[in-house]
């Protein structure tokens, strides 16, 4: 099997030697990097994250989107708390422009790495479960809708959509595609709750909309998947 001209296990040992050099090259630049931020991001102190990312100054930017990526890459952590910050620190725009990049890279590189080094273990548990096989062919006939609704939705967790778009027959392509439309609202909805935590007393007639709007598309997600796995 090529991928795009390149055969499968080369490509397969490309993708684990790049993530083995950049973990590494982490690691030794930067050893309390990962294991302060780790800290602050599962017990969701968003104060804490955003002295650490201040700190680094100038490159405050350049340190959160690679954060945002690394989280993303991993697909175990929460990074609601990561966009609150980039939201209180860099504002609205700034802060969505940020965490909508590094999510999407981050999410691309996690669905490559799913798919071509763990893709033939995920595939082994779809052909033993009816229920995932149902989910593999639904997401191969219109996988690029699916993926980009799934992806509009703030707070889902987002390492399960990536592990079902990489177990599915999506094309890469469909979904970068989605990944980049998809992820730009449900980005803002977050930097922008988050950033309007700080102070809901004044900001609280948008706080109130983005949760309405987080919960008609999570339920327009939910009628599209029913009314399409129907037809």
């Amino acid at each position: 099997m090529k991928v795009n001209g390149i055969n499968h296990n080369l490509f397969r040992l490309m993708l684990l030697g790049l993530l083995v050099v950049v973990l590494a090259g982490i690691y030794f630049t930067q050893p309390q990097f990962i294991r302060t931020m780790t800290g602050y991001i599962v017990h969701g102190d968003v104060k804490g994250s955003i002295a650490f990312i201040q700190s680094y100054g100038p490159y405050a930017l350049v340190v959160s989107f690679v954060l945002v990526v690394i989280v993303n890459v991993l697909a175990v952590l929460p990074n609601i708390f990561l966009l609150a910050a980039n939201g209180i620190l860099f504002g609205v725009v700034t802060g969505t422009i940020v965490s909508w990049l590094a999510e999407s890279v981050g999410v691309i590189i996690s669905f490559l790495l799913m798919r071509y080094l763990f893709h033939d273990w995920a595939h082994s548990i779809i052909e033993r479960s009816e229920g995932l096989k149902r989910v593999d062919e639904f997401s191969g006939k219109r996988g690029l809708v699916i993926m980009l609704l799934a992806r509009c939705i703030p707070y889902i967790p987002s390492g399960l959509i990536t592990a079902l778009g990489a177990v599915s027959s999506i094309r890469v392509r469909d979904y970068v595609i989605a990944t980049f439309i998809g992820k730009l609202p449900s980005a803002a909805i977050e930097v922008t709750m988050g950033h309007d935590m700080l102070s809901y007393q004044e900001h609280s007639p948008r706080l109130l909309f983005l949760l309405l709007v987080s919960v008609l598309a999570y339920y327009a997600f939910l009628q599209y998947r029913k009314t399409g796995g129907n037809r």
